[in-house]
């Protein structure tokens, strides 16, 4: 039997990377998928790869910063399947640069990206589940520890951490039956590695990338040649590799784990 048969599963950032591999793999397992995104287009390949291989799927086109719209994304997905059961909060991007570089208009952005959205679907989920459910924050490693040149990212994610420890609690105490959980992936070979570095380049002169990047190689475009610098395993993850994750979080197989961060980093944070 299907880990999540006839469950809803709402899945924000679906239109590429670990959000399409999301949408893959939890329609794979029975779920009925709800698959939003700014990106209409790479939501149109999410859906075709779901429905190519029998699964059930919605997409929507979400800003995940418009209040207004989170309402509407968990009216649509109850009137087409049913009352939703899981929320992955995946949408999210990286504005590299360093502190003396960074503008506020995109420390605000990066924030209201990253963290307002998690908070909005977190509010949005614990209304709508009636009889319980799993939301999944994705964080990173960057959301642990540090890193030169990645300051806003950093905070961004170390704030979805704690807000999911928050919110676990709270959940668990007033009895909904909600698990919140966070998931970490370390260097995962999707889109948002290519942007975060050519905005790097765009921002900053070649000596302060140098200088900020030096331990982590992070000025080559080569996310694999990132990845044999940083990593143990010597490689990038792929999408997959962190979905699989999500489908045991989404599933009743983990419904005594709630306010955890769960690390997929090839033990890049274990040194």
């Amino acid at each position: 039997m299907a880990q999540i048969e006839g469950k809803v599963a709402i899945i924000t950032g679906a239109a590429s990377g670990i959000g399409r591999a999301c949408a893959i793999v939890l329609a794979r397992e029975g779920a009925c998928v709800v698959a939003t995104d700014v990106d209409s287009e790479g939501l149109r390949d999410t859906e075709k790869l779901v429905s190519d291989a029998g699964g059930k799927i919605l997409t929507l086109t979400q800003d995940v910063t418009d209040e207004a719209v989170w309402e509407d994304v968990f009216t649509e997905a109850t009137e087409k399947f049913g009352t939703p059961s899981v929320l992955v909060n995946n949408a999210g991007i990286a504005i590299a640069g360093g502190i003396t570089d960074f503008t506020l208009d995109d420390w605000r952005r990066q924030m209201a990206v990253n963290v307002d959205s998690v908070f909005l679907g977190t509010r949005a989920a614990m209304n709508a589940m009636s009889s319980g459910g799993s939301i999944i924050n994705i964080s990173s490693v960057a959301g642990l520890r540090g890193a030169a040149g990645a300051s806003a990212y950093c905070t961004s994610k170390g704030a979805v951490r704690l807000f999911t420890k928050a919110a676990a609690v709270e959940c668990a105490q007033m009895g909904t039956g909600i698990r919140v959980n966070s998931v970490h992936p370390g260097i995962i070979d999707t889109p948002i590695w290519q942007k975060s570095i050519t905005r790097m380049t765009e921002v900053m002169d070649e000596e302060r990338i140098s200088a900020l990047t030096a331990h982590s190689g992070a000025n080559q475009m080569d996310v694999e040649a990132i990845a044999s610098q940083s990593s143990p395993m010597g490689r990038a993850g792929r999408p997959e590799e962190v979905a699989e994750l999500i489908l045991f979080l989404a599933s009743d197989a983990s419904s005594y784990i709630s306010g955890q961060e769960h690390v997929v980093d090839g033990a890049m944070t274990a040194r």
